[in-house]
């Protein structure tokens, strides 16, 4: 058989399967057959959000905040989208009784600028951990979202209080096993 009647054998096989010699496709658009998929993106008022709780107490920082981010972010929920706000509700409690391992709690140093030449602020672990304990989840949790707008809302879901009592027991917060 030579080349072209292979050729022809392959036009013949095309045009009884709809297509005309140029490889367009005859016909009416409803004969055919064509696969398309759709993106789903969550709207507004399809985004149900959660409350959870968090209990502090024992946990190591970073690990912790890690969880604290996903569920922020959204990324347990199938309905994830990056470029959506789609996360859930976090309220930390005992935050003042977090941990560090390794030698961290020496030498770890948080900082902060005022805005002023030469304004930089170093603060200690240890200081941090006596006068603010909730900052320290806080800034763990910062660090590991997106730092944008989209970020800045999911950070509004975060509460953080250094004792065992939140004032959110009307949303029925659900205990986070992490």
């Amino acid at each position: 058989m030579n080349p072209y009647s292979k050729y022809r054998l392959l036009l013949s096989f095309r045009s009884a399967c709809g297509h005309d010699s140029s490889g367009a496709w005859r016909g009416s658009a409803n004969k055919r057959q064509k696969m398309t998929y759709r993106t789903y993106t969550p709207r507004a008022q399809d985004i149900e959000r959660q409350w959870y709780v968090v209990d502090a107490s024992g946990k190591v920082l970073g690990r912790l905040a890690s969880e604290i981010a996903q569920v922020l972010r959204g990324k347990r929920k199938p309905g994830y989208t990056p470029h959506a706000d789609v996360g859930d509700h976090v309220i930390v409690i005992n935050a003042d009784k977090i941990v560090l391992t390794g030698r961290k709690p020496e030498a770890k140093v948080y900082y902060r600028h005022t805005g002023h030449p030469g304004g930089i602020r170093a603060t200690s672990y240890a200081e941090m951990l006596r006068k603010h304990p909730e900052r320290i989840v806080q800034k763990a949790v910062w660090g590991m979202l997106p730092h944008n707008t989209l970020g800045r809302a999911m950070f509004r879901k975060l509460r953080v209080y250094a004792g065992p009592d939140h004032r959110h027991t009307a949303q029925q917060p659900v205990p986070l096993a992490i």
